[in-house]
Protein backbone atom coordinates (compact mmCIF):
# COMPACT_ATOMS: atom_id res chain seq x y z
CA UNK A 1 0.00 0.00 0.00
CA UNK A 2 1.54 3.17 -1.25
CA UNK A 3 1.99 5.94 1.14
CA UNK A 4 2.21 9.91 0.70
CA UNK A 5 2.91 12.19 3.56
CA UNK A 6 0.45 14.94 3.59
CA UNK A 7 1.26 16.70 7.47
CA UNK A 8 1.65 16.69 11.52
CA UNK A 9 -0.53 16.35 14.17
CA UNK A 10 -0.62 19.96 15.96
CA UNK A 11 -2.82 18.88 18.85
CA UNK A 12 -4.93 16.32 20.58
CA UNK A 13 -7.96 16.47 22.54
CA UNK A 14 -10.41 14.37 24.09
CA UNK A 15 -13.79 14.88 26.20
CA UNK A 16 -13.99 13.94 29.68
CA UNK A 17 -17.39 13.68 31.60
CA UNK A 18 -18.92 16.74 33.19
CA UNK A 19 -16.94 19.19 31.20
CA UNK A 20 -17.63 20.81 28.43
CA UNK A 21 -14.39 21.61 27.26
CA UNK A 22 -11.87 19.61 24.84
CA UNK A 23 -8.86 18.34 27.41
CA UNK A 24 -5.44 19.09 25.43
CA UNK A 25 -3.53 15.52 25.57
CA UNK A 26 0.13 15.00 24.65
CA UNK A 27 -0.56 11.83 23.12
CA UNK A 28 -4.57 9.50 22.48
CA UNK A 29 -4.99 5.84 22.40
CA UNK A 30 -7.00 4.52 20.56
CA UNK A 31 -9.04 0.67 19.66
CA UNK A 32 -11.60 -0.11 17.06
CA UNK A 33 -14.05 1.56 19.35
CA UNK A 34 -12.46 5.07 19.72
CA UNK A 35 -10.56 6.73 21.96
CA UNK A 36 -9.98 5.29 25.53
CA UNK A 37 -10.69 8.06 28.02
CA UNK A 38 -13.13 10.22 25.47
CA UNK A 39 -16.52 10.41 26.92
CA UNK A 40 -17.26 9.62 23.57
CA UNK A 41 -15.53 6.04 23.22
CA UNK A 42 -17.96 3.28 21.77
CA UNK A 43 -20.88 5.17 20.90
CA UNK A 44 -20.77 5.37 17.62
CA UNK A 45 -17.82 3.52 15.48
CA UNK A 46 -18.52 5.65 12.31
CA UNK A 47 -18.19 8.84 14.52
CA UNK A 48 -15.13 7.90 16.94
CA UNK A 49 -12.75 10.56 15.62
CA UNK A 50 -13.36 13.95 14.75
CA UNK A 51 -10.53 15.47 12.65
CA UNK A 52 -10.40 19.28 12.14
CA UNK A 53 -7.61 21.13 10.01
CA UNK A 54 -5.76 24.37 11.34
CA UNK A 55 -7.70 26.00 8.40
CA UNK A 56 -10.74 25.95 9.78
CA UNK A 57 -9.87 28.27 12.97
CA UNK A 58 -7.80 30.47 10.07
CA UNK A 59 -11.48 30.63 8.33
CA UNK A 60 -13.23 31.80 11.64
CA UNK A 61 -10.01 34.04 12.24
CA UNK A 62 -10.43 35.85 8.78
CA UNK A 63 -13.63 36.66 9.60
CA UNK A 64 -13.01 38.28 12.94
CA UNK A 65 -14.30 35.33 14.84
CA UNK A 66 -11.20 34.37 17.38
CA UNK A 67 -11.40 30.71 19.22
CA UNK A 68 -9.19 28.60 21.03
CA UNK A 69 -8.07 25.66 19.87
CA UNK A 70 -10.66 22.56 20.93
CA UNK A 71 -13.82 24.52 20.47
CA UNK A 72 -14.88 23.10 17.16
CA UNK A 73 -14.88 19.63 18.81
CA UNK A 74 -12.50 17.82 17.44
CA UNK A 75 -9.98 15.34 18.82
CA UNK A 76 -7.46 15.86 16.47
CA UNK A 77 -6.09 19.21 14.57
CA UNK A 78 -3.90 18.71 12.10
CA UNK A 79 -1.79 21.23 9.64
CA UNK A 80 -3.30 19.22 6.59
CA UNK A 81 -6.71 19.80 5.01
CA UNK A 82 -8.58 16.26 4.43
CA UNK A 83 -12.05 17.38 3.85
CA UNK A 84 -12.61 16.79 0.37
CA UNK A 85 -11.20 13.21 1.31
CA UNK A 86 -13.82 10.96 -0.35
CA UNK A 87 -15.42 8.79 2.70
CA UNK A 88 -13.52 5.42 2.82
CA UNK A 89 -10.01 7.31 2.39
CA UNK A 90 -7.52 6.19 4.98
CA UNK A 91 -5.45 8.31 7.04
CA UNK A 92 -1.87 6.69 8.83
CA UNK A 93 -0.66 8.57 12.21
CA UNK A 94 2.31 6.26 13.74
CA UNK A 95 0.87 2.96 14.18
CA UNK A 96 -2.90 4.12 13.75
CA UNK A 97 -5.08 4.09 10.44
CA UNK A 98 -8.45 6.19 10.14
CA UNK A 99 -10.72 5.45 8.17
CA UNK A 100 -13.00 8.64 6.62
CA UNK A 101 -16.28 8.03 7.54
CA UNK A 102 -18.87 11.13 6.94
CA UNK A 103 -18.42 14.86 7.11
CA UNK A 104 -19.09 16.65 10.34
CA UNK A 105 -22.53 18.43 10.87
CA UNK A 106 -22.63 21.80 11.95
CA UNK A 107 -23.72 21.63 15.79
CA UNK A 108 -26.04 24.68 17.66
CA UNK A 109 -23.19 24.94 19.82
CA UNK A 110 -20.57 27.22 17.62
CA UNK A 111 -23.27 29.74 17.15
CA UNK A 112 -22.56 30.15 21.05
CA UNK A 113 -19.23 31.32 19.74
CA UNK A 114 -20.23 33.35 16.75
CA UNK A 115 -23.34 33.61 15.35
CA UNK A 116 -21.62 33.28 11.57
CA UNK A 117 -19.94 30.71 12.45
CA UNK A 118 -21.72 27.49 11.54
CA UNK A 119 -22.82 28.63 8.27
CA UNK A 120 -19.44 30.18 7.60
CA UNK A 121 -17.67 26.49 8.68
CA UNK A 122 -20.31 24.25 7.18
CA UNK A 123 -18.24 22.23 5.17
CA UNK A 124 -14.91 22.88 6.64
CA UNK A 125 -15.58 22.08 10.30
CA UNK A 126 -14.16 18.35 10.52
CA UNK A 127 -14.64 14.97 9.36
CA UNK A 128 -15.75 11.64 11.29
CA UNK A 129 -13.31 8.91 11.11
CA UNK A 130 -13.58 5.51 12.10
CA UNK A 131 -10.30 3.27 13.84
CA UNK A 132 -9.50 0.85 11.76
CA UNK A 133 -5.83 -0.18 13.44
CA UNK A 134 -5.53 1.07 16.91
CA UNK A 135 -2.25 2.40 18.77
CA UNK A 136 -1.06 5.33 20.04
CA UNK A 137 -1.34 9.29 18.15
CA UNK A 138 0.86 11.31 19.92
CA UNK A 139 1.23 15.32 18.93
CA UNK A 140 3.96 16.09 16.08
CA UNK A 141 3.13 12.41 14.49
CA UNK A 142 3.07 12.43 10.92
CA UNK A 143 0.08 11.71 8.48
CA UNK A 144 0.40 9.77 5.51
CA UNK A 145 -2.17 9.31 3.09
CA UNK A 146 -2.58 5.58 2.25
Amino acid sequence: MSTSHVGKILTLFISKNMSPKRATQAEIVLDEKGILSDKFYDKGIQRSVLITSIDSYDLALEHGIKMPYGSLGENILMNYNPYALPTGSKLRIGEVILQISQNCTICNHLSHIDKKLPKLLKHDRGIFAQVVKGGVIKSDDSIYLL
